[in-house]
């Protein structure tokens, strides 16, 4: 028997995240450890009018296609996935990992490649949902790759991502609802701000944000969701940051990085472990030095760490900048073949103060707005 939690995250998924509505084409991809999932979100959209076109993968492919492939396979990209990104009105992604680890030892300079040929259907898409004629949502299903990661039995794992996913189970959508509201009230706020500070242990980064918008992200891109972001001005980062969790990329673990910037350039680049393959990723290409995002997870749901990105860039009382590529939406200009989140724990001692005013203290805001 199904468990009845999955045909919840299917409805958030296809009515309030991309509000699926007749005549929509909506693309859905994930791999076939997925399969409940991608079978719930199916059955859906058919159900909403939509016209659902199914990929699913095979995990044991992309790693033999990363050591395999030719440089020139490695840079193509399948025409249908970019008639894909010009034409469908959705897309819905399900990730199902069997081995979050398995392209650990692919050569980096692949990686990069593979990358770099990714990189304008990445832009394309973000260009697309910007100007409000594509709308996509990434979640995940609990397998046990996941839950070995996060030092979980599968039943553990899997309460957690639902919980996370469902914090009320009767009425979920009306969660999210409430949640977009209070995140809605920051980004009013935050508005007309010009300068961001962030103190923590090891950490003194400023930047400007001046006519940069937080976005409001509340289940309608990331599922589940929970933080609010921006893009700071590309040359304005400076000072030092050490990310508290470890930085996963490519299924590569990077432990205890520390950067150093200068005039929103990464000039110092530290690791306790993965430190080479950390600075190839910096030197993927001109943009991949500076930030892209800055954010503050607000998720409640979700309060410790589990290796998955999806997940952990949300923890409430944690921020997290991505190096390489922006979101349009948030005015940011920086082009990068990568994005890469790194996650800063502020629960001990940590702040986050806007034009000199402290806004956020060990883990949560100080004020609400308006209030």
């Amino acid at each position: 028997m199904q468990d009845p939690r999955i045909e919840k995250i299917a409805q958030v998924l296809v009515e309030y995240s991309v509000n699926v509505q007749p005549n929509d084409l909506v693309f859905i991809m994930g791999t076939i450890l997925a399969g409940p999932m991608l079978e719930a979100v199916y059955r859906r959209v058919l159900g909403r009018g939509g016209h659902p076109s199914l990929q699913v993968t095979l995990p044991a492919l992309e790693e033999y296609f990363m050591y395999h492939a030719s440089e020139e396979q490695l840079r193509f990209i399948p025409p249908v996935l970019e008639m894909a990104v010009e034409r469908y009105d959705k897309f819905i992604n399900i990730l199902g990992a069997a081995n979050t680890r398995a392209l650990t030892n692919v050569p980096p300079a692949r990686q990069v490649l593979r990358s770099q040929a990714s990189e304008p259907i990445m832009r394309r898409l973000m260009e697309r949902a910007a100007a409000g004629e594509l709308q996509w949502v990434l979640s995940l299903f609990p397998t046990p790759a996941y839950a070995q990661d996060a030092e979980m039995s599968q039943e553990e794992y899997k309460n957690f991502v639902f919980g996370a996913c469902l914090p009320d189970l009767d009425d979920p959508i009306a969660y999210w609802q409430r949640l977009s509201a209070f995140q809605q009230a920051w980004v009013h706020y935050l508005a007309d701000k010009r300068t961001l500070r962030v103190r923590a242990e090891d950490t003194d980064l400023e930047m400007r944000i001046e006519g940069r918008p937080f976005i409001n992200c509340d289940g309608k891109e990331n599922f589940p969701d929970g933080e609010i972001f921006t893009s700071p001005i590309e040359d304005s980062v400076n000072g030092t940051i050490r990310f508290t969790y470890p930085a996963t990329y490519a299924g590569r673990r990077v432990e205890n990085v520390r950067l150093r910037f200068e005039n929103g350039r990464v000039v110092e680049a530290h690791a306790d472990k993965g430190e080479e393959f950390l600075r190839q990723m910096l030197d993927t290409d001109a943009g991949a030095r500076y930030v892209g995002e800055f954010a503050i997870g607000t998720n409640k749901g979700i309060r410790q760490f589990t290796g998955e990105t999806l997940f952990d860039e949300k923890i409430a009382g944690t921020c997290h900048l991505a190096l390489g590529r922006s979101y349009p939406e948030s005015g940011g200009k920086n082009n990068s073949a990568i994005h890469w989140d790194m996650v800063c724990d502020l629960r001990q001692g940590g702040e986050i103060w806007l034009d000199g005013e402290l806004i956020y203290k060990d883990g949560d805001f100080t004020f609400t707005p308006g209030a």
